[in-house]
């Protein structure tokens, strides 16, 4: 929300203006006035709400929207050369059949500079071949030619690095549901492949793209206590990408990039505990998390910061704002249900937020769904976490037949994977038939003991089990008759 607010009272006046006749000739007449209350008036969301006679959801949505409308404006205003060196590019026969020999050449340098400085080189490709043709008579060809090739093997370069990009980001939700050796392995591999594809070539561009990876990578597959010492540091990769960005100000990629590197500030200081940091990048991500989970999955796993935002919110005792806020946060979202892994942690982020507000059977209902809607024969541990999660609503409405049919399922799968495997969810598990079994002898007692020992396992993967809250409302939730 801050965020917003300094967006707005950063607008020129003739911006501000606009924004606002256009949203009173749209009929967004809502809107338009929380865009003059945020920028006039020094009034709490709450003060806000009661003034637009709005809930919490309503009030989420409204936000979302008028970000959204602000966001529109501004890229239209943005005056983007790009778009004019390109249209050049689509010229350039025009100029080579119209113009003197000394002009043509003399105007694909200038189209050269420009295009070099935006790091576009499919379009410097065109215009070398042309440059190169132009002094087919001159020792000057050979340096041409020389330039078109290296400019069409970096083109294939950037390329390869979008497709690893793409490929590590899906391989890492593979990772992230089981926490296979193998997906690690390959995780690795592919970390390293892209590193020695980034070092042919001195590009801001591939160094970007480059760090996406690296960044995620040191801080969820290999730790970063792990690695080699002499490696950049990430506050150094950080500080690198945004003064990128900041020289690169419109080039419309890293404009729609800038949001993952929120995500990845967020997540490294979320990572190493430094939370007054993290602080700092979490209402500008949490606004922007359903356009993170449609449209940057090529460029970095959003659904960490689903879980990132459980925890968060269970540090700080406000675990019962989410199931509201997600109304407003998700009204126009459409979950990608061929993207397994973003979709499955959408779904028990969605369930354990209704469990946190006590409304247990929509939360067993998301879970239900999703085990109707999704084949996780692939996924056996990540299966057996979701069963748990159903189970959990199950034994909180005490509902004995379904609970009973579901934890002999859990323990067949438990059997099959092995204890060891899944330490923690058989000492859940237990808990749970504790909490509704009817033997009432030191029942409390035996949860809490069960407690203690779960409290201190720590996984690297998909454990949305963990991400319950074992304090002491809980444990006399369970205890209670």
């Amino acid at each position: 929300m801050a965020k917003l607010k300094n967006i707005i009272k950063q607008l020129s006046e003739e911006d501000f203006v606009a924004i606002y006749d256009s949203l009173i000739d749209s009929s967004a007449d809502k809107s338009a006035f929380l865009l003059r209350a945020m920028r006039e008036k020094q009034q709490s969301d709450n003060k806000i709400m009661e003034e637009l006679d709005v809930n919490t959801n309503a009030y989420y949505t409204l936000r979302s929207r008028l970000n959204q409308k602000i966001e529109e404006y501004l890229l239209q205003q943005m005056e983007n050369p790009r778009t004019d060196i390109l249209k050049k590019v689509a010229n350039i026969n025009e100029i080579i059949f119209t113009k003197k020999k000394a002009i043509a050449v003399a105007t694909l340098k200038k189209l050269e500079k420009e295009l070099l400085d935006y790091d576009l080189s499919n379009e410097l490709t065109i215009v070398y071949k042309f440059l190169k043709k132009l002094h087919i008579n001159t020792a000057d060809y050979f340096n041409y030619s020389q330039l078109y090739n290296k400019h069409v093997a970096y083109t294939l370069a950037v390329d390869k690095a979008e497709d690893l990009l793409a490929e590590y980001f899906k391989k890492y939700g593979i990772y992230a549901l089981s926490g296979d050796e193998t997906s690690k392995l390959e995780l690795s591999l592919m970390s390293k492949e892209m590193n020695n594809v980034c070092s042919l070539y001195k590009s801001h561009r591939l160094y970007v793209y480059q760090s996406c990876i690296n960044i995620y990578h040191r801080l969820y597959v290999e730790k970063e206590e792990t690695i080699e010492g002499d490696l950049e540091p990430i506050e150094d990769i950080i500080v690198n990408v945004q003064k990128i960005f900041e020289d690169y100000s419109l080039d419309s990629i890293y404009y729609h990039l800038r949001i993952v590197f929120e995500y990845l500030k967020l997540e490294y200081y979320d990572h190493y505990k430094v939370f007054r940091k993290a602080e700092n990048y979490f209402e500008e991500v949490n606004d922007s998390c359903s356009d993170l989970l449609s449209n940057y999955t090529l460029y970095t796993y959003p659904a960490q910061f689903l879980m990132t935002k459980i925890k968060r919110h269970v540090r700080m005792g406000i675990v019962d704002d989410m199931s509201e806020e997600n109304e407003g946060l998700f009204h126009d979202f459409e979950p990608d249900k061929n993207d397994i892994p973003n979709y499955i942690t959408y779904v028990i982020y969605r369930a354990l937020s209704c469990y946190y507000n006590k409304t247990y059977d929509k939360a067993a209902r998301w879970v239900n769904n999703l085990l109707n809607e999704i084949s996780l024969k692939k996924y056996p541990a990540a299966q057996l976490e979701i069963k748990t999660v159903l189970a959990l609503q199950y034994c909180m409405v005490r509902d004995y037949d379904l609970f009973n049919q579901l934890i002999n399922s859990i323990q067949r799968q438990i059997r099959l994977l092995g204890k060891d495997a899944c330490e923690h969810i058989v000492i859940f598990t237990k808990m749970l038939k504790i909490s509704i079994s009817d033997s009432k002898k030191n029942k409390k007692s035996k949860i809490q003991n069960l407690a203690e020992k779960i409290k201190n396992v720590e996984l690297d993967y998909f454990t949305p089990i963990l991400l319950v809250n074992i304090d002491e409302d809980f444990i006399n939730s369970l205890s209670k008759e």
